[in-house]
This record gives structure tokens, C-alpha cells and sequence, in this order.
């Protein structure tokens, strides 16, 4: 009987993406904003594993102008996802020559890239860099201290080893990882909690430096993933024995979120099709309106209705948990905002926008599964974000409906 149940349930879901993917193969004005790692790359505990398919690159190409990345990785550097693609490709010029780099934006808003791989970062200031550049340097030693603190046994060898992985020298989101040291305690959640709350502290003391040397609204930390934001903070999601919890902690320049993200894609959508930028052409995430409603507002006020495109977002990076008085949420993630801000602006402006949500739990990283809990640990019957397509197997399933949609919509456009 359950069997026969899941067996409907998936012909439902298969009906369903059946039904949006016709709706966006002949939609006359779409754009797609996605996610990157969890998404089209399987999440891993070493960034520098990370692969990512050819085909899919390919693919991004049918789509052109329809299509942007919206992550809080980099672009470039050692870290960055170009060089993913240059291995993916097995080719240090073919991205450039045959315009294959992701176009969009990088570092939760800051760093903007076209498909030739130029990149541009408005509203950061020099001053704001040269800070940035610094953090890694003041991390380590603070690092050292903290891994001798919960390992008295580990050797120094392996304290730098373990430093390698941790500390991410990217240049606008300078970033400590977990997993790493997540591998020393295995199932031990107390300990994984004790390494969450000390780097916490840690990099909230790196702000307080940045302060005394005169950059007192320049930085915000973003941990991923989150259980949202208390008081202009973001509140860690601890370990728990069957959730791993935040993973990471970046350094970003203050209003790089990617809901700003979102208006700076759209604003530049709509000028490339129409030739008049409705928020300036030189918007950035710096002039982004702050709250949700001011962002729709400054929407509904400079976009006409017939140059808003049907926006699809797809994200990995969603979280729901229960408080303690059962009656009450803590709702996160680093996808959540731009994929709740793209749902709004749909249902305001009566457009179907569509939200796909990519189930990355398959991956190295312990996160909530669609298909051993459903939504639990990811959404609630409270929750006002909605998905239209869930893929519950992850990266590649994601990936396979991505290419057959790229070549649908681009033998449509053709025969139009």
C-alpha cells in the first residue's frame, strides 16, 4: 500500500513538472535566477572537490539572456566557480572564447560577472578591500587557539592542515568552513555545537576590529545555513544528532543579500531588453532598498507590467525549525529571501513566477531529506514560501530537466 502511494505521489510530481515546464518553454518573457552549489554542483566538504557537468554549462548558454546565477561563492580566485569551469572544460581559454562563464552575480550580491568572465563590483570601496584582503591573516592565529582549545591532543601538523580546508581566502567573502573539523568529531553534535559557537564568536570579533579601524557599517556576517535574522543578525543553526547545522560563516560587505541580489538582475533584465534601466544604471546592492516591502514598492513604482518577465528561482538553502513553544517558527537559509522576494513580486505583479527548490542533501553534507522527511527541517504548513517543483534527487536530477528545458526553450524561441 505505501508503495502504491509513492508510486502516485511521484506521477503527480512528474505531472506537475510536466505542466511548468510547458508554462516556461512558452512563456514569451522568462529569466531564470539560480543557485549555484546544492544546485547544479553536489554539495561536498572540500570546495576545492567541487565538479560541475559540461552539459549543463552548455546548457546556460541556450539560455543567454534568460539566465544569471545568484550565489554567496565567488566567481574568481582559486576558490572561485570559474576555475570549476575551466576544469570542467579542460580548457583555461575556452570559457572566455566561446562565452561560457555563469553571467550574474557572486558573494551574495557584490560580484558581478558576464559570460566572458569580466567581472565589475560597484559600491565596494577600497578601503572596504584592503580590510577584506586582511581577514584571513587574523583568522589564523584565532583558528590555532580555538582547535588546540576543543582538540588538546591534535598535533600542529594537523592544525595547519585543518586550517587549509577552513580558512576561504576569497576576496569579497572571506569565509570559515566547518567541515573540516566536523570530520574530527563525527557523530559528536555537542562538539560540533562548540565549534559553530567559537568560530561565531571569532568572527564577530573580526567585525569589532574592523570597527576600531574606522568601517563601522561595512560588514554583517552570513551563516549558512541560518534560521533567518533576529535583531540584524543571523542566528546560527546549531548541530543537532540528526541535522548538521550551519556549515559556514562569511565575512560580507553590508547589503549583500541576495533579495538585493534579485532587484540588481531584474534592473539589468529589463535593460538589455528594453534599453532603459528602471532603478539607474548604476544600481547596485549598496542602493537597494532594505525590507522586502520597499523593495516591491520600488518595483511597482519603475516597472511596467509588460517588461516584468516570468522569474524562476531555484535555491537549495531553505530552513524551517519549531520553537520551543510550539507554536512559533525560525525561518532561514541563504536562498530563502530571493526566493521569497521572487515569489512576492509575482503574486504582485500576477505572474505565475515559478520557485524550485533542489534537494541537496544527497551530497557530503548532512541537511534535511525530502525524501526521508518530506519539508521537515526545510518548510512548514505555516510557511508562506511555496515550491512549484521540488527535485528530491538532487543536482543531477535538477540538471537533466535543466538541459531538456534549455533545448525546448531554445527551439522555441527559433520557431517563433
Amino acid at each position: 500500500m505505501e508503495i502504491k502511494r509513492k508510486i502516485i505521489l511521484h506521477m503527480e510530481y512528474m505531472a506537475s513538472n510536466l505542466n511548468e515546464q510547458k508554462q516556461l518553454i512558452s512563456s514569451k518573457n522568462i529569466l531564470l535566477i539560480q543557485d549555484i552549489d546544492g544546485v547544479c554542483i553536489p554539495l561536498v566538504k572540500d570546495p576545492m572537490t567541487r565538479e560541475l557537468e559540461s552539459r549543463y554549462i552548455y546548457a546556460v548558454k541556450e539560455f543567454a539572456e534568460e539566465f544569471f546565477v545568484l550565489t554567496c561563492g565567488e566567481h574568481e580566485g582559486p576558490r572561485g566557480v570559474n576555475r570549476i569551469i575551466e576544469r570542467s572544460l579542460s580548457s583555461t581559454t575556452d570559457p572566455k572564447n566561446k562565452e561560457l562563464y555563469l553571467r550574474g552575480l557572486a558573494a551574495c550580491g557584490v560580484e558581478y560577472q558576464d559570460s566572458n568572465g569580466e567581472i565589475s563590483f560597484e559600491g565596494v570601496s577600497e578601503k572596504e578591500l584592503s580590510f577584506l584582503s586582511k581577514v584571513p591573516s587574523l583568522i589564523r592565529p584565532k583558528f590555532n587557539y580555538i582547535v588546540k582549545n576543543i582538540f588538546p591532543e591534535i598535533s600542529q601538523e594537523d592544525i595547519n592542515f585543518h586550517a587549509v580546508k577552513s580558512i576561504c581566502e576569497t576576496r569579497f567573502s572571506p569565509t570559515i568552513n566547518f567541515n573540516s573539523l566536523f570530520d574530527l568529531v563525527q557523530e559528536d553534535s555537542d562538539k560540533r555545537k562548540l565549534i559553530q559557537i567559537s568560530f561565531e564568536k571569532m568572527m564577530n570579533e573580526i567585525i569589532l576590529k574592523a570597527e576600531s579601524e574606522g568601517l563601522k557599517n561595512s560588514f554583517f556576517l552570513h551563516i549558512s545555513p541560518n534560521l533567518g535574522n533576529k535583531n540584524g543578525r543571523e542566528t546560527i543553526k546549531l548541530s543537532s544528532q540528526d541535522d548538521i547545522g550551519s556549515t559556514d560563516i562569511q565575512l560580507l560587505i553590508k547589503g549583500a543579500v541576495k533579495d538585493s541580489g534579485v532587484l540588481f538582475l531584474l534592473n539589468k533584465f529589463i535593460a538589455d531588453k528594453t534599453g532603459k534601466a528602471p532603478f539607474g544604471r548604476n544600481f547596485n546592492f549598496r542602493n537597494s532598498p532594505n525590507s522586502v516591502t520597499e523593495k516591491i514598492d520600488l518595483c511597482k513604482r519603475t516597472i511596467q507590467k509588460e517588461d516584468m518577465p516570468l522569474i524562476v528561482g531555484v535555491g537549495d538553502t531553505v530552513t524551517s525549525k519549531k520553537n520551543n513553544d510550539d507554536k512559533s517558527y525560525s525561518r532561514g537559509g541563504s536562498d530563502r529571501s530571493f526566493l521569497e522576494l521572487i515569489q512576492i513580486l509575482g503574486n504582485e505583479f500576477g505572474i505565475k513566477n515559478k520557485i524550485i527548490f533542489v534537494d541537496s542533501s544527497s551530497g557530503e553534507v548532512e541537511r534535511p531529506s525530502t525524501k526521508k522527511t518530506g519539508l521537515l527541517g526545510i518548510s512548514d504548513v505555516h510557511d508562506n514560501l511555496k515550491f512549484d517543483i521540488v527535485f528530491k534527487n538532487g543536482p543531477k536530477e535538477y540538471i537533466s530537466w535543466f538541459i531538456e528545458l534549455a533545448n525546448e526553450r531554445s527551439n522555441f524561441k527559433k520557431n517563433s
